[in-house]
């Protein structure tokens, strides 16, 4: 697999450059509009990048300090979902100000009684006129509470087989009959929420794709979803590698004890794989090859792997790792820019053991959230292996 990126001559490089050099400052809004926020998305709203000009133009925002605007249901979940099967009412009116981050959204579609089996949903959506007028309950639902959309799966045809009948929404936050309620977790920060839908009415011109279709639609949403919770840091692709913990371990003196010695070797190790897995997904896109199911694989194992890290770190920390110190806001916030430190594990900065503490507190989570670990081996097993569905129970 070859990764090198084309030299600092390349035409596409130097066209970033040069809007960068226009734009010292860029705003999201401006970001949005020059197609760099997503840039392998069609134009107007990307540049068709293919995955070596995306390559390019992350390396030259790095580079120039410039970040993109943060919207992560919205940029990696629902947008996908809107372009896709809006229609261009949808796609004229949300995406810009999605892109730009100026409008927040979030997923309504776990609920108390549908968590991994999604389609079990019971959330209903019934036609009154030109109005859908929907009732039921979502949990765990990250950013409800500063969100301005959703997008919403609801059942519209109750006497369909279960993966039929249900519909995929947009649900403005603000609509009368939805109210947010914060679940606090353990870390004591609050990205979780449930959310009440009590008779919302939402215009017909707020079904995505057709009636009774969300199901393939919340596919195409699942699959984004798994993508980006797969990235490099150990909390869902965002916070610290396992890179991280071994440099800070490292200059900190090392650690002299066989097991923890043991245990980095067996995370560094793992880290690696999980990179690999990333450059191979890369290196199949580079090829013309379709993705396959290896966005389940590589959650699952991300997942327990980012657990390992955190416990590591907590034992790296001694007695220290007793202690909880305050941390990020939450999953989506700002734990991927937090520096992990210039100290020892134990003796690092209050930045690196808020981040540290948060991670661990955190960690229990990965192996739940976007799809279980358990759904995502029967994935795996099923599409992959060719084994037989799970028995019904």
């Amino acid at each position: 697999m070859d990764f090198a990126l084309p030299a600092d001559d390349d035409a596409r490089r130097l066209s970033v450059r040069a809007w960068l050099d226009a734009h010292p400052a860029p705003t999201g809004r401006q970001l949005a509009e020059a197609g760099l926020v997503a840039p392998h998305w069609p134009a107007p709203w990307g540049l068709g990048a293919d995955p070596t000009h995306q390559l390019i133009v992350d390396d030259e925002l790095r580079r120039a300090g410039v970040r993109r605007p943060t919207n992560t249901i919205g940029i990696g979940w629902a947008g996908p979902t809107i372009l896709q099967a809006g229609d261009p009412a949808q796609i004229d009116r949300y995406l810009l100000p999605l892109l730009a981050g100026e409008e927040i959204w979030c997923q309504l579609f776990s609920e108390p009684g549908a968590g991994s089996d999604l389609a079990s949903l019971t959330t209903r959506a019934e036609l009154d006129g030109d109005e859908w007028v929907v009732s039921g309950q979502k949990v765990w639902t990250s950013f409800a509470h500063v969100a301005q959309f959703g997008i919403l799966l609801a059942r519209t045809e109750p006497d369909a087989p279960q993966h039929r009948g249900i519909s995929y929404f947009i649900c403005p936050m603000d609509a009368p009959g939805v109210s947010v309620r914060p679940l606090v977790d353990m870390t004591g920060a609050h990205s979780f929420n449930e959310v009440f839908l009590d008779g919302v009415r939402l215009p017909a011109g707020l079904l995505v794709g057709e009636r009774g279709q969300g199901w393939s639609l919340a596919k195409v949403t699942l699959g984004n979803e798994r993508v980006s919770l797969s990235g490099s840091g150990a909390l869902w692709g965002m916070g610290p590698t396992a890179q991280d913990l071994v440099d800070q371990v490292r200059r900190s003196g090392g650690t002299a004890d066989p097991l923890l010695r043991q245990r980095l070797a067996a995370v560094w190790a793992d880290g690696e794989i999980l990179r690999l897995l990333r450059l191979r997904t890369v290196s199949a896109t580079l090829a013309g090859m379709e993705p396959g199911p290896e966005a389940s694989v590589r959650k699952a194992l991300a997942d327990r792997h980012g657990q390992d890290v955190m416990s590591l770190a907590r034992d790296l920390a001694g007695a220290r790792g007793m202690l909880q110190t305050a941390g990020p806001g939450g999953p989506g916030g700002p734990v991927g820019d937090s520096p992990v430190g210039d100290g020892p594990v134990g003796e690092s900065t209050p930045a690196a053991d808020a981040l540290w503490s948060f991670g661990y507190l955190f960690a229990p989570a990965l192996t739940i959230g976007g799809g279980t670990s358990e759904v995502q081996r029967n994935i795996i097993a099923e599409r992959t292996l060719g084994l037989p569905h799970e028995p019904a129970p």
